[in-house]
């Protein structure tokens, strides 16, 4: 589901050098110093599923590279790509979607797809280079936390004074402002929550921040390597947090009530707005510098990956891409192959592509090392064989 969405407010325009998208003299920090804690990690690969009626598909407005390219370049598995540490490099992004209700009797999975950020943010912000937003909410107790929050999130990003020049606190400052909107808006139900997965890109560094349990892949020449940590409460790091302020786990629910971790909304379980309780709307952060290397990204809610290995996903999406090149087939191959084995939740995938290009077929490079035996050796073998 994409939107328009609000300008943002106004920031001094652009009268330096223009560094990593941004005007250099409205960067007011180097992020990633005051993000340390937010340092990359990979987290552990796969595991093996999640409500209104109906099936929901969309593609996005840019156009496709033409899908009669079956003979891609091949590239040999283990070498680098010659220009992928070539900061001239600028990804392009173009993504297909996939929903469908499965075996729940509600819908409650939303998503939005923006491949063209400039088309939503002011001049005066200083945004020079492409950009694109992407984003998943699993809701649960009703539609109402999910709904808003894919309405609102990125307007609230891109309201937020921070914005650009500190990215990590804008985004961190968005899920507040939107789990607190959810506390104080009569018209919704404050007992709904949601969780929150999105995929910011700005130039070539793409930002992922996540609350829940949903996942985002990344497809790097054939490998999975993940982006995100499923926050179940059953999660070492989740669980010793929720222990250390007072929560409790029943049978992998956290106060026997939700299966998952963090999430935005559910203020039934948060109690008093500004008490940190164990339930978490803080998002996780992991962030990574695109290169040609890096070929698609998998953002799916749950109910994917509970039946799905994260590598089998890229391998199945790699394999699509490579026949049709087209993101939303590949979309919604995964929610049909989901749904074949048994997933027993809504499902909705993203598949985000950064080329137009379909990804080269990868060649293991064959060995020509001669091998041979000495005399020694050949007399031992020539005695065990007559011994036979």
């Amino acid at each position: 589901m994409e939107g328009m969405m609000a300008p943002g407010t106004n920031m001094s325009p652009c009268n330096g050098e223009i560094e990593n998208g941004f005007c250099k003299g409205n960067m007011s920090a180097i992020e990633e110093n005051q993000e340390a804690s937010d340092c990359l990690s990979q987290p552990n690969a796969g595991k093996p599923p999640r409500n209104h009626p109906g099936m929901r598909h969309c593609i996005s407005q840019a156009s496709l590279a033409g899908t009669s390219a079956l003979e891609p370049n091949t590239v040999m598995l283990g070498l680098k790509s010659p220009s992928s540490d070539n900061c001239a490099y600028v990804p392009i992004f173009r993504s297909g979607s996939y929903s469908e209700m499965g075996p729940k009797q509600y819908m409650e999975d939303e998503h939005i797809r923006v491949d063209n950020l400039r088309e939503h943010v002011d001049d005066s912000k200083g945004l020079l280079s492409q950009g694109a937003y992407y984003g998943v909410f699993d809701g649960h107790g009703g539609v109402d936390a999910a709904s808003f929050t894919q309405k609102n999130l990125l307007k609230f990003i891109l309201e937020d004074s921070h914005f650009p020049s500190m990215v990590k606190k804008a985004v961190r400052n968005a899920f507040q402002k939107a789990d607190n909107t959810l506390a104080d808006t009569k018209s919704l139900d404050n007992t709904s929550g949601t969780t929150a997965l999105i995929a910011l890109t700005l130039g070539r560094t793409m930002l992922i921040a996540n609350a829940g349990d949903s996942r985002a892949v990344l497809g790097k020449r054939g490998r999975a390597i993940e982006l995100s940590k499923d926050h179940k409460p059953n999660a070492t790091t989740e669980k010793l947090r929720i222990e250390k302020l007072g929560g409790v786990i029943f049978d992998g629910y956290l106060n026997g009530q939700l299966s998952v971790a963090r999430a935005l909304g559910d203020w039934h379980i948060k109690g008093a707005k500004g008490s940190k309780g164990p339930l978490s709307s803080e998002p996780e952060f992991e962030e990574v510098v695109l290169s040609e290397e890096d070929e698609f990204l998998i953002i799916g809610c749950d109910g994917l990956w509970d039946v799905m290995s994260s590598q089998y996903a890229v391998t199945i999406v790699r394999k699509e891409l490579m026949l049709h090149n087209d993101p939303e087939k590949c979309s919604k191959f995964l929610v049909k192959e989901a749904l074949k084995r048994n997933c027993c939740d809504n499902l909705t995938v993203i598949v985000i592509c950064f080329s137009h290009d379909p990804p080269p077929r990868i060649e293991v490079p064959r060995t020509t090392r001669r091998r041979s035996i000495s005399a020694e050796g050949l007399d031992l073998l020539k005695g065990v064989l007559s011994d036979i």
